[in-house]
């Protein structure tokens, strides 16, 4: 999208800063990191499952280890085609994004150094769950097909180290809207000198 296209989309955005009143990203976001976190923790139970049956027995819990299995596989390959949504939404947002030139957040990062961090994180971010999707499946399918543990200790391990850094990721989003004011409705609107509360309703 060149530069004129943008400008001409810019007139008509919303007090958000954007042509629809709910921003997307945000939203997908969540989806992603839910998918991805289910998929790791149920595969980390799953593994665990033999010192943890007695506790399922005692809770009358009637459960068999390959359905965690099923549940980590299913939630990891969601969580990897579910990210390429999100990361496009989060391209198309942070170009319409207007964010203020003379503020820095609590990291001491100024508002386009935190868009492009964030924007590179992402396709960082896709790259290794796409990656952790592939290795999955090659588990569940090829390497492990026949055995009773879906998966390797090391998956689980790669899998927490990404959730970190998920979190940092994360942390720098949370910083474009709550500090800087990227896409929120409400302190655009403050911005302007208008009430949220009346207008929002």
């Amino acid at each position: 999208m060149n530069s004129a296209a943008i400008d001409q989309l810019k007139t008509h955005l919303g007090a958000n800063g954007l042509p629809y009143s709910i921003p997307i990203h945000p939203n997908l976001v969540h989806l992603t990191l839910g998918l991805f976190i289910i998929g790791i923790t149920f595969d980390f139970v799953g593994v665990l499952f033999p010192l943890q049956k007695p506790v399922f027995k005692f809770l009358a819990i009637s459960t068999v280890r390959a359905n965690f299995f099923d549940v980590g596989w299913f939630n990891m390959l969601a969580s990897g085609i579910i990210t390429f949504f999100t990361v496009a939404a989060g391209f198309y947002e942070i170009m319409l994004a207007d964010a203020p030139s003379d503020m820095k957040s609590a990291w001491g990062l100024q508002a386009m150094e935190t868009m492009l961090w964030h924007g590179v994180g992402g396709v960082f971010l896709l790259a290794l769950i796409v990656g952790m999707t592939i290795w999955r499946g090659l588990q569940r399918y090829v390497w492990c097909k026949d055995e009773s543990q879906q998966v390797h200790w090391s998956y689980l391990a790669f899998g927490f180290v990404i959730m970190f850094l998920m979190y940092i990721h994360g942390t720098l989003g949370a910083q474009l809207a709550a500090e800087f004011g990227v896409h929120n409705t409400a302190d655009m609107l403050l911005r302007l000198g208008q009430n949220p509360n009346t207008l929002l309703k």
